[in-house]
């Protein structure tokens, strides 16, 4: 199927597993993981209606974005190094994975030098996995205020990348460890957050189900990524 297919049949997708939630479509976004895709298919995606895009790469985003429509919205989803916090400030208007002080206290440095608020999300590694970034939820909720105190920075609510499962099934706890991670994040600082960005292409429908705002969806709208196979000799 082509971008048009691929993005009418997510689209059919999120709206019945809303639908099986009792929520509006209207309350998640798509966040279309563009990352390897080049400028022209983000701006195809775009024409088709697409409005959020997620890059994983500083450098890859900084040669990618200032090709694409102005009118777009770039959320930054990989791990971040503190001496990419600049670049990062500059080229996204969100970014959702901030897993520790450091690197919060260094966006928020670099927010002050260029006069602008960031809003954020806290990444949280749930199943503490040592190949993966992230907070562990009780360093976070220790850290929360420190963070929360940061003038620069607006925490907007969590995100994470459970451990791979077969099933889609098998990850629902882990969503529904986040939405309730956020419960008593909201708890410890007395306000809403309003964001929880889970679920991919396989299992978004049960991130939605267990309260999803943000989807970050790249394969089921772009296909499979190209594998650069070596060139015969």
């Amino acid at each position: 199927m082509g971008l048009a297919e691929n993005l009418a049949h997510l689209q059919s997708r999120l709206a019945a597993a809303c639908a099986r939630a009792g929520r509006s479509p209207a309350e998640v976004t798509l966040l279309a993981v563009s990352k390897t895709h080049p400028p022209e298919v983000v701006q195809e995606a775009a024409r088709l209606g697409v409005g959020c895009f997620g890059e994983n790469k500083v450098q890859e985003a900084k040669a990618k974005i200032p090709q694409c429509s102005g009118a777009l919205r770039w959320h930054f989803i990989g791990h971040l190094q503190s001496n990419k916090a600049r670049d990062a400030v500059a080229l996204f208007e969100m970014v959702e994975s901030v897993d520790s002080l450091g690197l919060a206290q260094e966006l928020n440095k670099r927010c002050e030098a260029a006069g602008k608020h960031l809003p954020v999300l806290l990444e949280v590694n749930l199943a503490g996995e040592a190949s993966k970034f992230g907070y562990a939820p009780e360093r976070l909720l220790a850290e929360l205020n420190e963070l929360n105190a940061l003038p620069r920075l607006a925490i907007h609510g969590l995100m994470t990348v459970p451990p791979w499962k077969p099933s889609p099934e098998q990850v629902r706890p882990y969503f529904r460890a986040l939405r309730e991670l956020k419960q008593r994040c909201e708890e410890v600082l007395g306000a809403p957050l309003p964001h929880l960005s889970m679920g991919m292409s396989g299992d978004f429908e049960v991130a939605i189900e267990e309260g999803a705002t943000i989807i970050r969806v790249g394969t089921a709208l772009f296909g499979e990524r190209a594998v650069r196979r070596p060139e015969a000799a």
